[in-house]
């Protein structure tokens, strides 16, 4: 058999994030609606949680590029560490304003308050955990002030609860939970997206007993 076959297959899997690589399935299409509706609620904040590898990252992008082109929204793929740097860059995005030099955050609160927009601009983070706990709680003081609206995500780990139970306890109104997939969802899943490649001789490969061991090892 043609070695390329499985060379092609086995690229469908590499470790990107595109929202044009998105495969329905019926209860990650349930959970999607289900974020898209939680940001037409007058939430502050919506956290999405789950462990690594569940589709977090993909449910952001796919957001952004279901909502971006109707409705203010900004994709923060990589954490911005650095507060003045964060600060600056939503300034810049959302307000359209260049601040030279630091920007700390009462000065970006003026900016906050100085400004007027048509509709609340939705900021989507990804590994939200990887911020500091004091720039998370100012992300939360912003929230807060109802201008923005934030969707985060966060690894379900101990320090995600911590995250959780100390910034956003009272403040999250809407937490969704994405869990790994059944061993009938992963063989559903590996079919589609192989299929949707054009690579139906290694779709057609994969048997009840090869995907239950995939879905015991990873």
């Amino acid at each position: 058999m043609n070695s390329n076959i499985f060379q092609n297959s086995k690229d469908v899997f590499l470790d990107t994030v595109n929202a044009k690589d998105y495969i329905q399935l019926d209860r990650i299409s349930s959970i999607y609606q289900s974020l898209k509706d939680s940001i037409k609620k007058p939430l502050k904040m919506v956290l999405l949680y789950g462990k690594p590898g569940t589709g977090k990252s993909m449910f952001l992008n796919k957001l952004y590029h279901d909502i971006s082109l109707t409705q203010p929204m900004f994709i923060y793929k990589t954490p911005i560490l650095d507060e003045s740097e964060f600060f600056k860059t939503l300034a810049q995005d959302i307000f359209s304003v260049n601040y030279r030099g630091e920007l700390n955050f009462t000065q970006f609160m003026k900016i906050v308050e100085q400004s007027s927009l048509g509709s609340i601009p939705i900021i989507l983070l990804d590994e939200a955990q990887l911020y500091s706990n004091q720039q998370m709680e100012k992300i939360r003081l912003l929230s807060d002030t109802r201008s923005v609206k934030f969707v985060i995500t966060l690894h379900k780990t101990e320090k995600e609860d911590i995250i959780a139970k100390e910034h956003f306890q009272t403040r999250i109104w809407e937490s969704i939970e994405l869990e790994n997939a059944s061993s009938g969802e992963l063989k559903i899943y590996i079919q589609k997206k192989l299929m949707k490649a054009n690579c139906f001789d290694s779709a057609n490969m994969f048997t009840n007993k090869s995907v239950n061991l995939i879905h015991k090892i990873t």
